[in-house]
């Protein structure tokens, strides 16, 4: 009878020894995952001083150590809480697996785990989380495989990046920055214990929710170091007496909401995982001019909005404007394109749409410095006379005869102008004259050059036809700013991925023009803010250049400019592409942001180049008691007379 119950128990033995090596030569690439370990990382963008100003992350927010950053402290108060002898087992522990064992058959069911750090590691990697024997059975398998492949080191490094620490925090670095503002080697003894005490029960145990709970469980942490004689008597009472400062934050950090959303465009074709690969993207921001774009963006709207309600009076319920006005801006460094600020908008949390890339609008008299510079290189003179004078278009929409009779803003004409006058104030007769005489096509071709797209064969490109967003606006204006080279905008100085190689990108430049033709008009936009229609972007001490821009019925509203070093662009108005006030002009509404931008910014840079200086191929004569620039291109004009057309009101030009 014996040798049949012994029997009994070989072939019960046998075939549960069969059963454990089938399920074990089932599951055992399993821990493949846990090996190969590539959690979803947060990726970190800094500015061009490498401060950090946003962190981003797709469902796992989670900054990666390695196990030797992790400092030991950290170590031993998770294994003190978790699992003491854990330097000692093979992936189980036996004496823990007893007495759960006995504890459930006393409960009648699963009410005490026994799970190693090496069981938690695969259980949260690998499997379910349901109390199962099967389940059970499959983690010990596999931690006892996983501790013959990976080192104890290897083990914790993955635990401590992987848990979840609550208040969306993974991984303990993440954790002690979200939760004390530090870095781990900054943590006392105490604030070590509240992370390591944790991921047993994350938000149950969540400081910023319920502080006692956690300091409570915090205790417990450096009463079992004490107990095991890890730490001494006096690390143990000061530690058991400190109260740590708690933060409540998401450690997004975004402090440059739109400038980090045109970045993120920029590389997300070519790195889909940009967001969540742990990589570290360094960009050509500057953290303050930033702050301080948004600033004198969001003042001048402020103060359009006040204009708006005075015109309407205080009882008005129409509140369209406020939903609707909204302005971008643009900031560079002239001779390399490094973007240092980027605004999309004058408040990102009301709207995340980023109006400086993803909008295109009409460039109004924002455009006429080119329409210039190409006459300029075409022989003409900033002393040039141009015909201020209206004339009548006659053209033809499906077989109907139309009539364009454009007047200059206020209605009033000059009759003859100099061209550096005729742009001063932005006067539009003599600019279409002008581009007349130099012809439409030779000024369509000239305006592709220079980077313009949807450009049509007629003269509305005089008045700025042409539909523009503000990086492509920044990238053509720089062929002045920059003294006759063309740099492509980019906000992107470096790439570092998680395995640490390096992607670093260059100015991009073009020759378009020579230095001393775009000094030429350097020094009539000069002209526009010292006592032209850009008078409001005045700053004391500084010179500076720009052009004011408004199109028909003042949809939009421009101000580009420059000074010898940086340039901007800005623009305002309705995202509804219904007409702003009358009085919302680009000199009005634009270029006091203009103004109060680089007032801030001199104060921050007072280092900056002051004056524009004039290449040697520039020279200067005088013309009627006025200094007039030169150069060989664009000699000086001989002294003629013009003589106006009898009723020059009355010309008609076919178009």
């Amino acid at each position: 009878m014996m040798k049949f119950i012994f029997g009994i128990f070989i072939v019960i033995g046998l075939a549960i020894a069969g059963w454990l090596y089938n399920l074990y030569d089932e599951i055992k690439h399993d821990v493949d995952t846990v090996v190969n370990y590539a959690p979803k990382q947060s990726s970190q963008f800094f500015d061009k001083d490498g401060n950090l100003i946003a962190n981003t992350f797709k469902e796992e927010n989670r900054e990666y150590v390695k196990y030797d950053d992790i400092p030991a402290r950290i170590i031993e108060g998770l294994v003190a809480i978790e699992d003491t002898q854990f330097f000692e087992h093979f992936g189980i522990n036996p004496d823990a697996i007893s007495r759960a064992i006995i504890k459930d058959i006393k409960a009648g069911g699963f009410v005490e785990g026994a799970s190693t750090l090496t069981q938690q590691l695969i259980k949260m990697l690998v499997l379910t989380r349901e109390k199962k024997l099967l389940r059970k059975v499959k983690e010990a398998l596999l931690a006892i495989r996983l501790e013959t492949i990976l080192t104890k080191e290897e083990i914790l490094e993955r635990y401590l990046n992987h848990v979840y620490f609550g208040h969306g925090y993974y991984g303990i670095k993440t954790a002690a920055k979200g939760y004390f503002n530090k870095d781990l080697y900054e943590l006392s003894l105490k604030e070590m214990a509240i992370l390591v005490g944790l991921p047993r029960a994350p938000s149950f145990y969540d400081p910023t929710r319920n502080l006692k709970i956690s300091l409570a469980r915090a205790n417990q942490v450096i009463t079992r170091l004490d107990t095991l004689g890890w730490i001494n008597k006096e690390q143990y009472e000061s530690s058991m007496k400190e109260t740590p400062e708690i933060f409540n934050q998401t450690l997004t950090k975004n402090k440059a909401p739109y400038a980090i959303d045109y970045a993120i465009s920029q590389l997300i074709t070519d790195i889909p995982d940009i967001q969540y690969g742990g990589y570290k993207i360094y960009l050509t921001i500057d953290q303050d001019a930033q702050e301080i774009a948004r600033q004198s963006l969001k003042a001048s709207y402020d103060e359009a909005i006040k204009r708006d309600l005075a015109y309407r009076g205080s009882n008005s319920k129409d509140d369209s404007y406020v939903k609707e006005l909204n302005g971008a801006m643009i900031t560079m460094e002239s001779g390399t394109g490094r973007i240092l600020a980027m605004i999309g908008g004058v408040d990102y949390n009301q709207s995340v749409f980023n109006r400086a890339f993803q909008s295109k609008r009409q460039a109004g008299s924002a455009i006429k410095p080119f329409l210039y510079q190409i006459a300029l290189n075409e022989g003409y003179n900033p002393a040039s006379q141009l015909f201020d004078i209206s004339r009548t278009y006659n053209y033809t929409v499906g077989g109907v005869q139309k009539k364009w009779q454009p007047k200059n803003y206020g209605g009033k004409f000059e009759g003859i102008v100099s061209l550096r006058d005729s742009l001063t104030f932005s006067r539009n007769l003599s600019t279409l004259n002008l581009v007349t005489d130099v012809g439409v096509s030779l000024t369509s071709e000239e305006l592709k050059r220079y980077g313009f797209k949807d450009i049509v064969d007629n003269l509305s490109i005089t008045l700025g036809s042409m539909s523009v967003n503000l990086v492509e606006f920044s990238e053509a204006y720089s062929v002045i700013s920059n003294n006759g080279t063309q740099v492509k905008p980019y906000i992107i100085e470096q790439i570092v991925n998680r395995n640490g190689d390096t992607v670093t990108f260059e100015p991009q430049t073009k020759e378009v023009n020579t230095p001393e033709q775009a000094y030429l008009m350097t020094s009539i936009l000069s002209d526009v803010v010292k006592r032209g229609t850009g008078k409001n972007a005045q700053v004391e001490g500084l010179e500076l250049a720009g052009k004011t821009g408004t199109t028909n019925n003042n949809v939009d509203a421009w101000f580009c400019g420059y000074s010898p070093s940086i340039q901007t662009i800005i623009w305002f108005g309705n995202d509804n592409n219904a007409p702003m006030r009358r009085s919302e002009t680009g000199g009005k509404i634009a270029a006091p942001v203009f103004s109060s931008f680089y007032k801030k910014y001199l104060e921050l840079h007072p280092e900056i180049p002051r004056t524009f200086t004039m290449p040697d191929k520039v020279y200067t004569s005088n013309i009627n008691g006025t200094t007039e620039y030169f150069t060989d291109t664009s000699p000086l004009p001989e002294v003629d007379s013009f003589v106006l057309p009898t009723n020059p009101n009355e010309e008609v030009l076919e178009f």
